[in-house]
């Protein structure tokens, strides 16, 4: 600006604003990091991006969870203080007056941008985790700079910030993980295409009526050692029921657990997959059910348009019914959006509509698909057990809206009204409930792999008592569709990492992941692997979900860089269409 600008009545109302905005923005940053942590154990990453794509959800549930015009009120109060002790030490007055050189304007405009070139370039926010304590770690980070790094590394290409093999060892490697009696590689190699066969020929089309729930961890059940007693239905079926006492989520978010039983695959470095490009026309679980001439539909309570669910499910071969809003499919994607009616909806608050409105949905369209004949897989998506914790009133003996255990209790009520009402429809005989988490209710510690936290139920239901039984075996996500296949006594083919748990032959391990870290677990050992090529070797304490380094195990080292690298390079290189 000309030095004759300089103190002008528009110079004025421009300084005024900006130095008012930013200190607000500064303000909230850091109010909205105290809530941040509160939720996530953790500065801003990529959940903080995405959250800012899907506002109205988010905008919702922080105005149901928090009492914003107080926060709001405070921010701008505390913003007008800091401001008027600027003017109190008379540094707008001196600003006003202040008349710059071109030589002192361009010195310091000079310094500014070799600055931020420096920050941009050479300063990776990773260089902050300096501590065996994430805790510690993510204290040490600024909030807004790791919101930008997230910003720029959504997605990581698994060669450059990850350790790899040659190839073709990481392919040998996996194949020889995933071949087995049963088993015939089909594809060209590397491919993992294979063609399972079930030795008895018993193959059956029952339905089968697939329920993820919202931040269900293992330690809310009583059979893992609660004390509270909010999941009495869900403890009554741990008995009645294939039981995995030992299963874990590959990630931390909703999209991670789609992931993985969709695709039964291990989790990949950044974002998930059923929130990238070029995930449409894949093979899911969807494409073995579509073989056998199922119905295919997936059932959420909230807009679809969140975190991509539309476009993925749509995009590989569902039937959509959700709360959508206005936002269209592709046209690429071809299939069919139903909306949600507003007069069946009971309850709805930020994130959809509560569980048991989305259970009735589920329950009309398996009545219209038994009357027409067709054998139906429908895939629910719950929303009640997720922060503000609202559902409806009266239904439990904890108020809506008080606590994460209500929610959870509430989930629970909703699953036995559920199977109440299924229980008395023609097609229940013939149906299939498999119930697991999508990941757990809080899922950062410490620990760079917080262990404990990726713990999960999971339970397929309503099949004859002589196959009821409790898994005690080490097992992920991943493996739930494969071994209900084998439940069914299918012959399929598949490109799927997972295997039959209930398989003699099956190898116990689980993969576990970040959208930066990425882990193998056998028996108590846990391998890690981290960007910048590092690589970290534990053993896991679970009486108090410590990890302990131990020496470096290169076998088992080479094994979980096989797994990673090859279900990177499979998705990158469009093998899994």
């Amino acid at each position: 600006m000309p030095n004759k600008w300089i103190g002008t009545y528009t110079d004025k109302i421009l300084i005024w604003f900006f130095t008012f905005l930013i200190v607000f923005i500064l303000v909230l940053v850091f109010f909205a990091e105290i809530t941040f942590w509160d939720e996530f154990r953790t500065r801003f990453n990529f959940i903080a991006v995405d959250y800012l794509i899907y506002t109205h959800e988010v905008v919702a549930n922080i105005e149901e969870s928090y009492p914003m015009p107080l926060l709001i009120g405070g921010t701008v109060l505390i913003s007008l203080i800091i401001i008027l002790i600027f003017k109190w030490r008379e540094s707008f007055r001196k600003t006003f007056e202040f008349i710059a050189k071109p030589s002192t304007r361009i010195a310091f405009l000079s310094i500014t941008v070799v600055i931020m070139a420096f920050f941009t370039s050479y300063i990776s926010n990773a260089q902050a985790e300096w501590s065996a304590n994430r805790y510690n770690s993510e204290i040490s980070k600024s909030g807004i700079y790791s919101f930008f790094a997230a910003f720029r590394n959504n997605q990581m290409k698994y060669d450059e910030f990850y350790t790899s093999i040659d190839d073709d060892m990481a392919f040998k490697l996996v194949r020889s993980k995933l071949s087995d009696s049963n088993a015939s590689f089909t594809g060209k190699y590397p491919s993992i295409h294979r063609k399972i066969n079930d030795s008895l020929k018993l193959s059956s089309k029952r339905n089968v009526v697939f329920i993820l729930v919202e931040s269900l961890s293992a330690s809310f059940l009583k059979e893992f050692g609660n004390k509270q007693d909010i999941t009495p239905f869900m403890d009554s079926l741990a008995q009645k029921s294939i039981f995995f006492e030992n299963i874990f989520a590959t990630g931390t978010r909703t999209v991670r657990g789609m992931e993985a039983v969709t695709l039964s695959i291990p989790p990949t470095p950044g974002q998930s997959i059923v929130k990238r490009p070029e995930n449409q026309n894949l093979f899911t679980v969807a494409s073995v059910f579509k073989e056998k001439q199922y119905d295919c539909n997936f059932f959420y309570g909230g807009d679809g348009y969140f975190d991509n669910m539309n476009s993925y499910f749509g995009g590989n071969g569902f039937t959509i019914y959700d709360r959508g809003r206005g936002s269209v499919l592709s046209d690429q994607i071809r299939t069919v959006r139903n909306n949600i009616e507003d007069h069946k909806i009971t309850f709805e608050n930020a994130w959809g509509i509560c569980d048991e409105d989305i259970y009735n949905k589920m329950l009309s369209v398996a009545d219209k698909q038994y009357t027409e004949g067709v054998p139906f897989f429908n895939f629910i998506m719950t929303t009640s057990n997720h922060r503000p914790y609202t559902y409806p009133s009266g239904k439990i003996d904890i108020p809506s809206g008080t606590s994460r255990e209500g929610a959870v209790k509430y989930t629970d009520f909703a699953l036995r009204e559920l199977f109440k009402k299924a229980s008395k429809k023609e097609w229940y005989k013939n149906t299939i409930f498999v119930i697991i988490g999508d990941h757990c209710a809080s899922s950062a510690g410490k620990d760079a792999i917080d262990v404990a936290n990726y713990h999960i139920p999971a339970m397929i239901i309503n099949l004859p008592a002589s196959q009821n039984q409790n898994i005690p075996k080490l097992c992920s996500q991943i493996d739930i569709f494969p071994t209900l296949f084998g439940v069914m006594n299918w012959s399929y083919q598949t490109n799927f990492f997972g295997k039959d748990v209930l398989k003699n032959s099956f190898e116990q391990r689980a993969f576990l992941g970040t959208y930066r870290k990425l882990a193998l677990m056998k028996r108590n050992k846990v391998m890690i692997l981290s960007d910048q090529k590092r690589q970290s070797f534990y053993k896991w304490k679970k009486e108090d979900n410590s990890l302990l380094e131990i020496p470096m195990d290169r076998v088992f080292l080479k094994e979980t860089i096989a797994w990673y690298q090859t279900a990177d390079h499979f998705f990158t290189n469009k093998l899994l269409k």
